[in-house]
């Protein structure tokens, strides 16, 4: 299709495709150019262009035809690089601050899959009573009264136990500690 880039864009931004297309045709290679040599990628500015290209419908629409075509077009290329840098700037704290997060998370769930570990292989040390207190007061959440109603003991018995087995454990911790 024939005709100056301002009559193009003209018919373009009223929905004329034949006009659109044949901007394109004409535009692409330098709304391709600037991508590069602005982004510095051959990927990126691909992506760029397909979505200057895409959008370019829509943002014809507002063109007046106060400055030439090519000068607008770059203008929207420049533009849209700028969204990009801030879109991968923003994405790239984000993934940091994410990333730190993650890695403190994980760092949480393996020192509780530790203690977890530790607990149940100090558990095993413990009289076969004691463990079964345990298992009722803070495995079922039973409170004292509960387990020793369960157990056919005093609630002292149970209190008793429990402070035991916090003693016992402390004990195996410094042990542990100190080798």
């Amino acid at each position: 299709m024939d005709g100056s880039d301002d009559t193009l864009a003209m018919a373009a931004a009223k929905g004329d495709r034949e006009a659109f297309s044949a901007l394109v045709e004409r535009h692409y290679d330098r709304i391709f150019g600037l991508s590069w040599r602005l982004t510095g990628s051959r990927t990126e500015a691909e992506d760029l262009a397909q979505d200057i290209c895409a959008g370019l419908p829509m943002k014809l629409r507002g063109w007046r035809g106060e400055a030439r075509f090519t000068t607008w077009l770059y203008r929207v290329v420049v533009n849209a690089a700028h969204d990009l840098r801030r879109r991968q700037s923003a994405r790239s704290r984000a993934a940091l601050g994410w990333g730190d997060w993650e890695l403190a998370r994980q760092d949480e769930i393996g020192c509780a899959r530790e203690a977890q570990e530790w607990l149940s292989a100090a558990m095993t040390a413990l009289p076969v009573e004691l463990r079964d207190t345990v298992a009722l007061v803070l495995g079922e959440e039973m409170t004292q009264a509960e387990a020793a109603a369960v157990l056919g003991l005093a609630e002292g018995t149970v209190a008793w136990r429990m402070s035991e087995v916090k003693k016992r454990l402390r004990a195996l911790a410094l042990r542990e500690a100190r080798a």
